[in-house]
């Protein structure tokens, strides 16, 4: 899932070297933070938080298959 997040975010965002994304696992829950620049902050998350949302359904979409619960948390 990581490495699912990391290339929807460096897609979005100006500047692509300065994402960083960590993965925490807990059982079947994992944790996946994704921490941007300040400036393209507005990008990830965009209007009203449709980009966040659209982001946490694909994630989400893909962890189905592994029966398992990630959440996406934007720091």
């Amino acid at each position: 899932m990581k490495e699912l997040v990391e290339v929807i975010a460096k897609a979005l965002v100006e500047n692509p070297d300065e994402v960083v994304v960590t993965e925490k696992e807990e059982g079947r829950h994992i944790t996946v933070e994704l921490h941007v620049a300040a400036s393209d902050m507005g990008k990830v998350i965009g209007k009203q938080g449709r980009i966040a949302k659209a982001i946490r359904s694909v994630v989400k979409a893909a962890s189905s298959k592994d029966n398992t619960r990630v959440d996406v948390e934007i720091v």
